[in-house]
C-alpha cells in the first residue's frame, strides 16, 4: 500500500508542485491545506503516514501547527519545507519535533529521499 501524504503550503503552485512530484514516485496525496489550522484538522481527519509543512502561512505558520499536530500524536511523521534564510525557524521546527527539512526551490531528488529516509 502506497504511503498517504499531507501537503501543506500556502501557495496552490507550490502544493500542486509537491504533488507532481510525490504520485510520480508512488505516494498518496490524499490532502492539502493551505494554512496551520486546516493542516491540523486535515491530520485529525485523514491520519496520513506524513506531513510535508510550509514554515511561512496565515493563520497559523508551520511551526505552530506542528507542535498542535506534535501534541495529539507523538509519532506524527513531519518534513518542513521552507525558503532559503530560515534556518533559524528550521532548528525551532526540528526542536519541536520536525523528522526533516527541505529549502524551497525543490528538487524533486531531494524531496524523495527526506520522505523516504523519513518512512523508512
Amino acid at each position: 500500500m502506497a504511503h498517504s501524504v499531507l501537503i501543506v503550503d500556502d501557495a496552490a503552485f507550490m502544493r500542486m508542485m509537491i504533488k507532481d512530484i510525490l504520485t510520480k514516485n508512488g505516494y498518496d496525496v490524499v490532502g492539502e491545506a493551505q494554512d496551520g489550522q486546516e493542516a491540523v484538522e486535515k491530520y485529525k481527519e485523514l491520519k496520513p503516514n506524513l506531513v510535508t509543512m510550509d514554515i511561512t502561512m496565515p493563520e497559523m505558520d508551520g511551526i505552530a501547527a506542528l507542535k498542535e499536530i506534535r501534541a495529539s500524536d507523538e509519532d506524527a511523521k513531519i518534513i518542513m519545507c521552507s525558503a532559503m534564510g530560515q534556518q533559524a525557524m528550521v532548528i525551532d521546527a526540528i526542536q519541536a519535533g520536525a523528522k526533516d527539512f527541505i529549502v524551497k526551490p525543490f528538487q524533486a531528488d531531494r524531496v524523495i529521499e527526506a520522505i523516504s529516509k523519513v518512512l523508512g
